[in-house]
């Protein structure tokens, strides 16, 4: 654990913390830098998304989104704030919470540092040590009374334990849980999605990754409802469109949920076969993997990331993401072919 400047990469010259995957990708380049799951939306949502366009011309109502959520996880409506993605839960926190001691759990998704940064919130860091990632939460100080942790975490792909999550809430603390990834886990173990009574817990959800939505921006938060109420009064009106509504809907129906339960338990099986393939190629793989991308460490990251690109293959860099550096590179799990592409590149360029 340690503590960094409050953006190396940036004061380096360096992209910093607003630097996603998407930036690595490019006409031509076999996409590995993007963690959002290939091949979707499936046709029967690209429907449903399709069919609301009927509506357009009339102001979105949220209503019928927030209730399905609700019946997804187990909760009350007035439990759920639908976003514009997950990003804009991440602003919206930022804008409403004063904190006095705000910790990021790194290394984790930069977008809710960079929020808190731009609301002109003093951030302190909290650096999980290679080469497990794994989370003690006795590493966050105790006066903090905000925490922001991913779980699984983007780019480590590591899954903490809830009870562990569970030790970092307490009165006075808001804790915000990123749980962008957690369909990617089988039966969504160890997710907070579903807990009640948890003091000062924010759950924040995504659509993007399993459903491929990017474009779409449909997320989402669960916590209690005066947490959601505050929230809400920061959210300009009508953010959430009326596609991304249904959308939402859609995906939070019992074939839907299905669907991403065989997707989840598919990519167990790829990324088991890729991990062991890139360790094969001498590359060093984050152990005990639990989302839809790896992170890997190489010597010489940063030139074979960019012979990778010369090849045709874009992977995402991994020193943008506090607590790593240069040699880090995060790997999307892709079918067993395309993957195969990747690390028979990798071998002959080893």
């Amino acid at each position: 654990m340690g503590t960094e400047a409050p953006d190396r990469a940036a004061a380096e010259g360096g992209p910093g913390l607003r630097h996603h995957g998407d930036a690595e990708t490019g006409p031509g380049l076999l996409d590995f830098a993007v963690n959002v799951r290939a091949g979707a939306p499936p046709d029967w949502l690209a429907e449903r998304i399709a069919a609301s366009l009927s509506g357009i011309a009339a102001y979105p109502d949220p209503a019928p989104g927030r209730a399905a959520v609700a019946r997804r996880h187990g909760r009350d409506p007035a439990e759920v704030l639908l976003t514009a993605g997950a990003a804009e839960a991440f602003v919206l926190l930022a804008r409403v919470l004063r904190p006095r001691r705000a910790v990021v759990v790194h290394p984790q998704f930069t977008e809710p540092e960079a929020a808190l940064r731009a609301a002109g919130h003093p951030v302190e860091r909290v650096v999980l040590p290679a080469p497990r990632f794994e989370l003690d939460p006795e590493l966050v100080p105790e006066e903090a009374d905000l925490v922001m942790v991913g779980n699984p975490t983007n780019p480590t792909s590591v899954l903490h334990p809830a009870a562990a999550l569970e030790r970092l809430a307490r009165p006075g603390r808001v804790l915000v849980v990123d749980e962008a990834f957690a369909d990617c886990v089988p039966g969504e173990a160890e997710s907070l999605a579903g807990r009640t009574g948890v003091p000062g817990l924010v759950v924040v959800r995504s659509l993007t990754k399993t459903w491929g939505l990017a474009g779409l921006r449909a997320g989402y938060v669960l916590a209690e409802p005066s947490a959601v109420d505050l929230l809400a009064g920061a959210q300009p009106l009508w953010s959430v469109s009326t596609p991304a509504l249904a959308a939402a809907a859609a995906c939070c129906e019992p074939r839907a949920l299905a669907e991403a339960e065989e997707w989840a338990r598919w990519l167990t099986g790829r990324r088991a076969e890729l991990a062991a393939d890139l360790e094969a190629t001498g590359l060093h793989v984050t152990p005990a993997a639990a989302a839809s991308f790896l992170l890997v460490r190489a010597a010489g990251g940063r030139s074979l990331r960019h012979r990778l690109r010369e090849s045709g293959i874009a992977v995402r860099r991994g020193d943008t993401f506090p607590g790593l550096g240069p040699d880090w590179l995060r790997v999307a799990v892709r079918d067993r072919d395309t993957s195969l592409r990747l690390t028979r590149t990798l071998a002959e360029l080893r």
